[in-house]
């Protein structure tokens, strides 16, 4: 394959072009806000993105590289096919549940990362613990689609594949350093703008390719390979269901969502950002299918790909760069390019500022330095930045198995975060020992039920389970959903089960070592109002909330400004004001 200067000349000037725009936007964020609040703004944008930014940047942090090119190859993978492609319909039902039933409490609240629901709950404690899996998924995800770019620009354009990832990274991770929030907004809006345009130009030329034939007939009957279309066996419906399940309701406990959530002006913009992104991610997807398709219509030998096909071959994975470079003319190829460039980075910038958010403020400064400046916060961010930025490049060029890290780490955001993120917004009573509980049977559960990704033989074989290729047991009984469901009703059974023997006096106050139910004013406790109410919601849809950075831990959480709304007498104003 010869070296393309063209296309290493378009994507230089796509880079330079996306860190122009995330150095603007970090002006941007210098102008907004005052100096107290300037970590908040970093984090979650000083709360003001609006309709239209907003609605773009949540789409293009659920629409990145793994999404486009798993799409492409699930379509295009035989035996699989349309119907294994779950990650469009998924992911925007997750978006479309996310803000039905999540976005409203938690922009209501002011929170200003995920898991502050958690520590005002559970304590700090806890919420380390729970930092641990959300950590996990961000990093290995950044990683997994910096990996997936380096192969793709080799395929294209023939250069090293770490130099790509390297520059791709660092480009991502500098814009993303300098603006927070602002800087990976706006960009965004260019990344996904270059998504749509690439893929949707490349597709006519790929589909009129000599050697590809309509993709019409190739759905329903075998041509090349089975029907893209595919089917469903009987045997596989309840995996089908356990995956399906686990995109739709493990898409929700992610920070890059809560981000773009928390930083909408208000409660109900929030929710409406999550119907848009829900669209957005369908849309987005219907080039990736078309390519998919193309990909299973086309004769192989004859074109210069050659023989034999990308999935004997074992490059089903990379099939949407390899229609780019076989099937389309090269100044095409270099739009689509562009296209897959923009995707991964629009996903690799949130997840870098999502970790790095979770740790300034959840772990660093609410569990270690409750008295920390706002400065002090703003470069804990920007050094932890570079850190996560530099540990995701350094997993996408060493680790041999990503994306069997991502796929574990993901399960484990389902069945440990979702759980926990329901019982603390609608389940009353809950405690840091259900919480616990919960967290520990669904690991075990997960990690006893196996990860052929990662060859990890299971220890409990569920009914229907099989050996694959490799000897690696696979599992059909929908484990995944049974250990999330066993994480949910274990921390209430034990939360409520814990506040009983307590209070009734069962066991003594002294055996509640976590000050989780009888020591209720000891340092270790926080705030445990009730989390959801219609009058703070109300409340807070009138007025921006930012959240006041004090010294105790408590009111690190108080929504003042809600307070101000509740009774506007010139005594509660005085009491206030002293």
């Amino acid at each position: 394959m010869a070296f393309h200067v063209e296309g290493l000349v378009a994507i230089v000037v796509f880079y330079l072009a996306i860190l122009a725009v995330g150095i603007w936007a970090a002006w941007k964020t210098k102008n907004t806000g005052s100096e107290g609040d300037r970590s908040e703004a970093i984090i979650v944008g000083g709360r003001d993105i609006g309709l239209l930014v907003g609605g773009f940047t949540m789409t293009a942090t659920w629409v990145g590289g793994g999404y486009i090119n798993g799409t492409a190859e699930a379509v295009y993978v035989p035996g699989y096919g349309l119907a294994w492609a779950q990650a469009p319909i998924g992911y925007s039902l997750s978006l479309v549940l996310g803000g039905l039933f999540f976005a409203k409490p938690m922009r209501s609240k002011g929170y200003v990362t995920m898991l502050d629901p958690f520590q005002q709950t559970y304590g700090k404690r806890m919420g380390g613990l729970l930092f641990i899996p959300a950590l996990m998924g961000e990093m290995f995800w950044a990683a997994a689609i910096f990996s997936a770019l380096g192969a793709t620009i080799s395929v294209i354009i023939d250069i090293n594949v770490n130099i790509s990832v390297i520059i791709s990274a660092l480009i991502a991770t500098m814009y993303t350093l300098v603006g927070g929030l602002y800087s990976v907004a706006y960009t965004d809006v260019v990344q996904l703008f270059c998504i749509f345009l690439g893929l949707w130009i490349s597709v006519p030329f790929a589909m009129s390719h000599p050697a590809v034939t309509d993709i019409g007939l190739t759905a329903v009957q075998e041509v090349y390979q089975a029907p893209w279309l595919g089917s469903i066996n009987s045997l596989d419906i309840y995996t089908w269901l356990d995956n399906f399940i686990l995109l739709t309701l493990g898409g929700i406990p992610w920070q890059a969502y809560f981000q773009r959530v928390l930083s909408s002006s208000s409660a109900t913009y929030a929710q409406v950002l999550s119907f848009l992104a829900a669209f957005g991610c369908l849309v987005m997807a219907f080039p990736a299918v078309l390519i998919g398709a193309i990909g299973a219509s086309t004769a192989w030998n004859k074109t210069e790909y050659g023989v034999p096909d990308p999935m004997t071959k074992k490059e089903a994975d990379m099939i949407l760069p390899i229609v780019l470079q076989y099937l389309c003319p090269v100044y095409i190829s270099f739009f689509g390019l562009g296209a897959v460039s923009a995707a991964v980075m629009s996903s690799a910038d949130s997840s870098i500022l999502s970790a790095s958010s979770m740790f300034a403020r959840n772990i660093y400064q609410l569990s270690f330095r409750q008295n920390a400046s706002d400065r002090e916060i703003v470069w804990v961010m920007r050094i932890t930045v570079f850190l996560f930025g530099a540990s995701a490049t350094a997993m996408a060029l060493l680790a041999s198995s990503v994306y069997g890290l991502w796929y574990l780490s993901s399960d484990l955001v389902y069945i440990i975060i979702f759980p926990q993120l329901l019982c603390v917004l609608f389940i009353k009573g809950t405690n840091t020992y259900g919480a616990i509980a919960g967290y520990l049977f669904g690991l075990v559960l997960r990690i006893t039920g196996g990860e052929p990704y990662l060859y990890l033989q299971p220890l409990i074989y569920y009914p229907g389970c099989y050996p694959d290729e490799n000897n690696i047991y696979i599992q059909r009984f929908p484990f995944k959903t049974l250990a999330m469901l066993t994480s949910f009703f274990s921390n209430i059974i034990v939360s409520y089960l814990a506040k009983y023997l307590f209070e009734s006096g069962t066991l003594p106050p002294k055996l509640d070592f976590l000050d989780a139910v009888v020591a209720r004013y000891s340092r270790e406790h926080m705030d445990k109002a009730t989390l959801v109410k219609s009058d703070n919601i109300v409340l807070n849809e009138l007025a921006p909330v930012n959240p006041r950075h004090s010294l105790t831990l408590s009111s690190t959480f108080t929504n003042k400004e809600a307070f101000n709304y509740v009774d506007s007498s010139p005594e509660l104003s005085n009491t206030e004001d002293n």
